[in-house]
Formats: structure tokens, C-alpha cells, sequence
């Protein structure tokens, strides 16, 4: 069974319990950082399967596996464009917006590709396309510019 993690359940069960809203901030920030780690595991991956000759159906193949065995729900992989170049995701065109001030969720990743940031972390919000509450974060791609970002689900 593919997990999740519900950083928005923990934060209000804490609150809830009385853990305070500290701690939730504290909670939340170590799952940040868990989420950075993986994105930068998956663009040194992704430098890597390129770099020897893994097939666009092979890569994403690994992302799909890595997904289904383990808390991220999402792998999407720009090219330096902005355009979905690797995703866990089968049939699904996307491209993030190259203006980090437009009016879209995904629009802060663009710094990702100018080189502005190298690390973009969004709390738990309704995804623009259907709604579904997902937390992101994103980092540059170490072989080009390129947008290299993870998703977890805040619910099934």
C-alpha cells in the first residue's frame, strides 16, 4: 500500500493534542527537508540515467517504482523550458510557467530554471488542475537547468 505523508493531519492532530504550534512547525520543517533531500536524489539520478543512455520510458519506469514504494506521490522533471521532461506520471502534459510571479501554484519552481533559487519548498495547498491537496518542493537539476521536483499527497 503506497503511503503518505499527511503533514497537514499531523499538524492539526498536534494542535489538537497539545504538542503546539511549535513543534508542528518543527514537524512540518523536518518533513521539508526529508522532501529536499529527495529531490536532490532524483536530479543526481536523473543526471545519471541520462548521462547513460536511459530511455525517457526508462527513467520513468524507476520514478513510477520509487513512487509506488514509497511516501512521494509525484516526480515531475522539466527540461530547461519548464516542459515535463521525466514524470511518474503516465499521459500527463505539463509545463511550469518560466515566470516565478505568475498567478499559478507552480509558478515560484520557475526560479528553479534562471538560477535564482536552487531550492523551492511550498506548504500543503489544492493543486490548480483538480484540487487535491499536495505539498512540493522542488530543486535546480545538477546536468542542465531543469526544475526537479517531488509531491506528497495530503490525503488518499
Amino acid at each position: 500500500m503506497r503511503k503518505t505523508i499527511l503533514a497537514a493531519v499531523i499538524f492539526s492532530l498536534c494542535l489538537t493534542l497539545g504538542v503546539g504550534v511549535n513543534k508542528a512547525r518543527a514537524m512540518d520543517d523536518a518533513v521539508s527537508k526529508h522532501m529536499v533531500a529527495q529531490a536532490k536524489l532524483a536530479a543526481h539520478f536523473i543526471a545519471a540515467a541520462v548521462k547513460a543512455g536511459m530511455s525517457q520510458a526508462e527513467i520513468n519506469a524507476a520514478l513510477a517504482k520509487v513512487a509506488k514504494e514509497s511516501a512521494i506521490s509525484e516526480f515531475w522533471v522539466s527540461d530547461e523550458k519548464g516542459k515535463i521532461e521525466f514524470t511518474n506520471i503516465p499521459g500527463m502534459s505539463f509545463q511550469f510557467p518560466t515566470d516565478p510571479k505568475a498567478k499559478s501554484q507552480a509558478a515560484p519552481f520557475a526560479a528553479l530554471l534562471s538560477g535564482a533559487k536552487k531550492v523551492v519548498v511550498q506548504g500543503f495547498q489544492p493543486r490548480e488542475f483538480d484540487g487535491k491537496s499536495f505539498k512540493y518542493v522542488g530543486v535546480a537539476g545538477v546536468d542542465k537547468p531543469r526544475i526537479v521536483q517531488v509531491g506528497v499527497a495530503g490525503g488518499k
